[in-house]
C-alpha cells in the first residue's frame, strides 16, 4: 500500500515537473513552425510582388499583391474604382501569375470581340467557379459553351416563350403589388430587395420550369432554403478569388468551405428533385410536348443525347437560368428604387411616363392595370428604360469579370500580356469614370440616355453590364421586359421613402451586386 503511494506521488512529481520543462520547449517549437509558415507564406506572396514590381517590360503598372484584394474585400468594387481613376489598366501579383483588369472600352473590345478565342474563363476561373456552377454556361468554355449558348439561343428566341414570360411577369408583378398594398396599409416597413429577390425567383421558376414555387409567399419551406443557400454559395464561391488556402480548407473540410458544401448540398437536392418532378410530369400522355418553359424544351432535348445532357448537365443549366434571371434583375431593380429614393423628382418622371403609356387613371385597380399593361404601352416607358439602364451603369449586376489569357498577347493600349494572366473587366469603375461617361459620371441622371424623347443606347463595350461580343447576354431584353415589368406597377400604384434616409447603403462583394443588409422603405399608396 505505502509502495503504491509512494509510486503514485513520484510519478505526479515527475509528470509536473517534466511538464514545466518540456511545455517551454515544445512552445517554442510551435511558435517557431508557425513562425517558419508565416515567413513561407509572406515570401511566397511578396517575392513575386517585388519581381514584377522591378520588370522593365511594358506590362500594365502593378498596384499591389494580391492580398490587397483581401485586405480591402468588404469595399473591393470602390477600392478598385480608386485605383482604375489614376490607371485604366492594372494589376495585382498572385504567386503563380497576374491579375490585370482593365477599364478600357478599346481594350474591352478587344478583348470579348476582336481576340475573344484568347481570352476563356480558363483554368483557374472554372476551377472556382465549378462547384456551385459545375458546367453551366457561366463557367465554361469551348464546346460545352458553344451547345448550351445554341440551345439557350433558340429557346430566347420563340414566340411562344416571349409570350408566356409576359403573361408570368405581369402575374407576379400584381401579386407582388398586392402584398406591398397589405404592408403599405399598416404602415410597416419592408425589405424590398427580399421581395424583388421572391418574386423574380418564382417568374424565373414559372417561366425556366414551369413550376409555381410561391415564394413570395414565404410559405414554401424548401424554397427558402433554396434561396437562402444560393445566395450564401453565390458569397462563399467569389471569396475563393482572395483566399490562398481555399483548396486546403475544402480538402480538410473546414470553415468556409465546410459551410459551402453544406449550401451546395442544399442546391443540388432541391434541383434534382425539381428535375426528377418535371421528367415523370412529362411522362403523362396528357401533357402536351411543346411546353412553353425552358426545362421542358431542354429535357426534350435529353431525349436525343441522355449520356451528354444528364440531370448533373442538366443541374448545371438550370443554375444558370436561376442566376440569370433571378439575381440580376432584382439586384438591379432594388439599387433602381433606391435611385428613386434618392432622386424623388426622377421617381416622379417615372410615374407620369408610366401614367400615359398605360393609360390609366386614379381608380385603376391592380388586375385592371395588368389588362392594360399591353406590348405597346411597355415600347412607349423610354425613360423607365433609362432610368434602368442609368442604374446598372452605377450598379452592374454582375461588377466585375474575369477571363484567362490563353497566349501571349498586347492590349490596344499597348500593355503586354502573358499566357496565363487573369484579364478581367470592371464595370462597377466603368460606370464611375470621368474619361467614358463625362464630368457628370457619378451623378444618376437617366437624361444621358435620351434623345428628342427616344431611349438611345450605348456601345456595349463602353455600357458592360450584359456583357458583348460572342458571349453578350442572350437575356438581355428578357431582363428588361421584367425589371420594366415589376417596375412600372410598383411606381404606379406606391410612392416609395426610405426608413433611414441619412443612411447610405453599401453592397456584398460576391458574383452578383447584392445590397446589404436589404433595401429598408416605407410604401404610400398613390391612389
Amino acid at each position: 500500500m505505502r509502495t503504491s503511494f509512494f509510486l503514485t506521488c513520484t510519478t505526479t512529481i515527475f509528470l509536473l515537473t517534466g511538464f514545466f520543462y518540456v511545455a517551454p520547449l515544445l512552445i517554442l517549437a510551435v511558435i517557431g513552425i508557425l513562425t517558419s509558415l508565416m515567413v513561407v507564406l509572406l515570401a511566397v506572396v511578396f517575392v513575386p510582388y517585388f519581381t514584377e514590381l522591378m520588370s522593365t517590360d511594358h506590362r500594365p503598372p502593378v498596384v499591389g499583391p494580391v492580398s490587397n484584394q483581401l485586405l480591402h474585400f468588404q469595399e473591393l468594387y470602390d477600392y478598385m474604382t480608386l485605383i482604375a481613376k489614376k490607371y485604366p489598366t492594372y494589376r495585382f501579383i498572385t504567386p503563380t501569375h497576374s491579375r490585370v483588369y482593365t477599364a478600357d472600352p478599346a481594350n474591352i473590345e478587344y478583348i470579348l470581340k476582336t481576340n475573344f478565342a484568347n481570352y476563356t474563363k480558363g483554368e483557374y476561373n472554372i476551377g472556382i467557379m465549378g462547384d456551385l456552377f459545375g458546367n453551366g454556361i457561366f463557367a465554361v468554355d469551348g464546346v460545352k459553351w458553344r451547345h448550351q449558348r445554341k440551345l439557350a439561343s433558340f429557346q430566347f428566341s420563340t414566340k411562344v416563350l416571349q409570350e408566356f414570360s409576359t403573361v408570368s411577369f405581369k402575374s407576379n408583378a400584381a401579386k407582388l403589388a398586392e402584398k406591398i398594398s397589405l404592408l403599405a396599409a399598416a404602415e410597416e416597413p419592408m425589405d424590398l430587395q427580399d421581395l424583388l429577390m421572391r418574386s423574380t425567383l418564382d417568374s424565373m421558376f414559372k417561366v425556366g420550369f414551369g413550376f409555381d414555387l410561391d415564394t413570395l409567399s414565404g410559405s414554401n419551406e424548401a424554397s427558402n432554403r433554396f434561396m437562402e443557400a444560393f445566395d450564401e454559395s453565390n458569397g462563399l464561391v467569389y471569396w475563393r478569388f482572395v483566399d490562398l488556402l481555399w483548396k486546403v480548407k475544402r480538402y480538410l473540410n473546414i470553415g468556409s468551405e465546410a459551410a459551402l458544401k453544406e449550401k451546395i448540398k442544399i442546391i443540388d437536392n432541391f434541383v434534382y428533385e425539381l428535375i426528377r418532378n418535371k421528367r415523370e410530369h412529362m411522362k403523362n400522355d396528357e401533357v402536351k410536348r411543346d411546353k412553353e418553359d425552358i426545362l421542358s424544351r431542354f429535357l426534350m432535348e435529353s431525349e436525343n443525347d441522355p449520356e451528354n445532357m444528364n440531370d448533373e448537365y442538366l443541374r448545371d443549366i438550370s443554375l444558370s437560368f436561376v442566376i440569370a434571371g433571378k439575381d440580376t434583375s432584382a439586384n438591379t431593380l432594388t439599387w433602381f428604387f433606391y435611385m428613386l429614393c434618392k432622386h424623388p423628382w426622377i421617381q416622379e418622371k417615372v410615374v407620369d411616363e408610366v401614367k400615359m403609356a398605360i393609360e390609366a387613371d386614379n381608380h385603376t385597380s391592380i388586375d385592371e392595370f395588368r389588362i392594360k399593361f399591353t406590348e405597346l404601352a411597355l415600347e412607349k416607358m423610354h425613360y423607365l428604360h433609362a432610368a434602368l439602364s442609368e442604374t446598372l451603369r452605377l450598379y452592374p449586376a454582375v461588377p466585375l469579370n474575369g477571363k484567362c489569357a490563353e497566349k501571349d498577347d498586347v492590349l490596344p493600349d499597348g500593355f503586354k500580356i502573358k499566357k496565363g494572366d487573369g484579364v478581367g473587366y470592371m464595370a462597377y469603375p466603368m460606370g464611375r469614370m470621368t474619361y467614358i461617361w463625362g464630368e457628370d459620371a457619378e451623378e444618376f441622371r437617366p437624361e444621358r440616355w435620351i434623345k428628342n424623347g427616344v431611349f438611345q443606347p450605348q456601345s456595349p463595350f463602353k455600357f458592360i453590364a450584359f456583357q458583348a461580343g460572342p458571349r453578350i447576354c442572350l437575356g438581355k431584353e428578357f431582363a428588361y421586359r421584367q425589371m420594366k415589368i415589376l417596375a412600372a406597377f410598383l411606381v404606379y400604384f406606391f410612392k416609395f421613402k426610405l426608413v433611414d434616409e441619412s443612411k447610405e447603403v453599401t453592397y456584398k462583394t460576391m458574383f452578383t451586386l447584392h445590397m446589404d443588409k436589404g433595401l429598408h422603405l416605407y410604401a404610400f399608396p398613390r391612389l
